[in-house]
């Protein structure tokens, strides 16, 4: 089984191709967090390169940007090519089957240290403020709301 799934952020903005039969390839670098410090308490991070093919790519390219956070399903694929001096390079990446974006390419840019005004308008995400949660009486009648009783004959039962 060859699957992968990564959280992170692209190092770089996602560079958009055409094949010759103009099928839409995007290429970017994701910068990966270890789940562990090093010997100086610093956290390092993998730059893995991600591959990502047709309509997905076309939207990777117009919706993140450098530092947009991402979630990556996908595979890991080894090629092979001849380099100009003749030696052959190896390469290592993941094609992504399936990319979420975790954040969109305004809220990267206002994250990197663009402009930190507050706007009044919501964006077209904001659904207003989260309901108030209700308490659980466990003491509560759950069934209060519908009435006396509920009769059931065995007939109306599925089982």
């Amino acid at each position: 089984m060859n699957k992968v799934v990564l959280i992170g952020r692209l190092t770089r903005d996602p560079e958009l191709r055409y094949t010759g039969s103009n099928t839409a390839v995007a290429t970017f670098s994701l910068a990966v967090n270890r789940n562990f410090t090093n010997q100086q308490g610093e956290r390092e991070a993998d730059f893995i390169n991600i591959v990502v093919w047709r309509k997905q790519a076309e939207n990777v390219k117009n919706y993140l940007s450098q530092g947009s956070q991402v979630a990556i399903e996908g595979r890991i694929q080894t090629r092979s090519y001849d380099d100009n001096n003749g030696q052959k390079r190896y390469v290592t990446e993941v094609v992504a089957d399936n990319v979420e974006f975790l954040s969109s390419k305004n809220s990267s840019n206002s994250s990197n240290g663009g402009s930190n005004s507050q706007s009044s308008e919501p964006t077209p995400y904001d659904f207003g403020p989260a309901p108030e949660p209700k308490g659980t009486n466990v003491d509560s009648n759950p069934f209060a709301d519908f009435g006396a009783s509920i009769e059931v004959s065995d007939d109306e039962l599925p089982f």
